[in-house]
């Protein structure tokens, strides 16, 4: 398993997308803000997301 870093855009729970803001040892700290649709999910602005739940989409290398 790949483990994000900081800036890396990952996926999670059916399709929502967020940028990592921080790498704890067993999550990320993820930003939503990212997502176009944003807005209209009613949402908190940040999320804890386990590193065993997500999809690495974009690196920052990338």
């Amino acid at each position: 398993m790949k483990i994000a870093e900081v800036g890396n855009i990952i996926e999670f729970k059916d399709g929502l997308q967020g940028i990592v803001e921080k790498v704890n040892e067993n999550s990320v700290i993820v930003d939503l803000t990212f997502m176009e649709n944003f807005k209209q999910l009613d949402m908190e602005e940040k999320t804890v997301v386990n590193h065993k739940r997500y999809k690495i989409l974009y690196g920052s290398n990338d």
